[in-house]
């Protein structure tokens, strides 16, 4: 392995441990309720969410070299979304190779269910420029919203990857007094309806802080996940998650997301 790739690696291993420092491992839980585990494609697509189920997880051990993709992509900062002209253009190892054909295939099989998948190369999340009580970047542990039925579809390639939170060790941060107060004042009106599409409008609603002994958990590399997300009528609470940190001079992010 090439002395680079030796020290991104290293660097890797380094960041996943940094994040959460006080916290629980991020490993995948293995006797959460709320998670079920699927064996093929056809499952992920198909398996309904109930019972309080709210994430399904393909675990795939992928072949091919990622690793090799980013580092030939160059990202200086930000974030690129990839296509197919893009990866096939790269001039890659056998292993490179297979790993584009991978990502193409999971693009045409999200693709042909109708939904709208992007392939990123990930160097860096913008941040709230002017956090208040309440920081809504994809760092904070947060749920998707839909004004319709719908799923979020996520896979790390390469990098640090998501995570996730239980539902049951997630507060809403619009519910904690003092956040809530802050909120109030910044609305300037009375904790009424128009209070409550104030904070929906601005996504408020949707951010989590984790409480006490809270143990987060890493979606893993490779994995293709299904989670809920607020939708109106929905039979199950939508899936907290976030982006992990990515200090600077981490290794990029290879996500798919849909």
């Amino acid at each position: 392995m090439p002395a680079n790739r030796r020290a991104a690696s290293r660097l890797a291993i380094v960041v996943r441990l940094s994040v959460d420092v006080g916290m629980e491992s991020l490993v995948l839980p293995v006797d959460y309720p709320r998670l079920q585990r699927v064996q093929t494609f056809s499952e992920l697509m198909s398996t309904p969410f109930s019972s309080g189920v709210n994430a399904l997880c393909w675990e795939r051990t992928l072949p091919g070299d990622f690793g090799e993709v980013v580092a030939q992509l160059g990202v200086g900062e930000g974030i690129m979304t990839l296509d197919e002209p893009t990866l096939r253009s790269l001039v890659l190892s056998a292993a490179g190779r297979v790993a584009i054909d991978v990502l193409l295939e999971d693009l045409r099989r999200l693709s042909e269910q109708e939904l709208d998948p992007a392939l990123n190369c990930i160097a860096g999340y913008p941040r709230d420029e002017q956090p208040g009580p309440v920081e809504t970047d994809v760092f904070s542990f947060h749920a998707d919203r839909s004004p319709v039925e719908a799923s979020t579809y996520l896979c790390t390639y390469f990098g640090p990857a998501s995570e996730g939170l239980k539902n049951e060790d997630a507060v809403r941060r619009v519910d904690l007094p003092a956040t809530r107060a802050e909120l109030l004042q910044a609305f300037g009106g009375a904790d009424d309806d128009g209070f409550r599409i104030f904070l929906n409008e601005h996504c408020y609603d949707l951010h989590y802080a984790a409480g006490p002994g809270a143990r987060p958990f890493s979606f893993g590399v490779g994995n293709l996940w299904r989670i809920a997300v607020d939708w109106p009528g929905s039979p199950v609470p939508p899936c907290v998650h976030r982006a992990p940190e990515t200090p600077l001079g981490a290794p990029s992010r290879l996500l798919l997301i849909s």
